[in-house]
């Protein structure tokens, strides 16, 4: 089974190496990426290297695919982006992403989230994208509305982290709705 990778103008979509360990330790420790993750921030690089194998083990299973988000240019690993929760068979799955803030606002993340839904959409022939979101996470939120996902509610209670209980929004993009543009 060969793993998907993926081009854009600026970035190559990988598969997630235990060489990208570090990176994601740095990725997954830093307290502004997690802060509406869902997950406490890693302490250890042994952490990042079990969600390496995670990742891996995901994908083998055929439940999901995450990819490191690699920028070309000096092929620095800058965040992951992924489907989750994956059925192939029922045509569906839910997106996931987080990026370092070195490199926040600048239409990196929208750039793998459309390589990553033109291939879901296209080569896996899915009919759904889900998204599931923290309330008060206004950027995920609004680089999910920029690529057609609407809001479809409130999970009450739904995420924990923080040793508390958390709501979240859920969002969809149907295949019928996307738009390569």
């Amino acid at each position: 089974m060969t793993f998907p990778v993926l081009q854009t103008a600026r970035l190559q979509l990988i598969e997630v190496q235990a060489e990208h360990a570090p990176a994601i330790f740095d990725v997954f420790s830093n307290t502004e990426v997690i802060k509406y993750y869902g997950m406490d921030p890693f302490k250890e690089v042994e952490q990042a290297e079990k969600m390496v194998g995670h990742f891996r083990t995901t994908y083998e299973s055929k439940r999901g695919i995450r990819w490191a988000i690699v920028i070309e240019e000096d092929n620095r690993l800058v965040g992951t982006i992924g489907l989750n929760n994956l059925a192939l068979g029922m045509k569906k799955a839910e997106i996931g992403f987080e990026i370092h803030p070195d490199f926040w606002r600048n239409g990196i993340t929208s750039e793998a989230l459309r390589a990553v839904l033109n291939y879901s959409f296209e080569e896996l022939q899915l009919h759904r994208m889900g998204a599931v979101t923290f309330p008060a996470n206004n950027a995920s939120i609004g680089l999910l509305e920029k690529h057609g996902f609407q809001k479809e509610g409130e999970l009450r209670n739904f995420l924990f982290q923080n040793n508390q209980s958390h709501d979240a929004f859920i969002f969809s993009l149907l295949h019928t709705e996307w738009n390569t543009n």
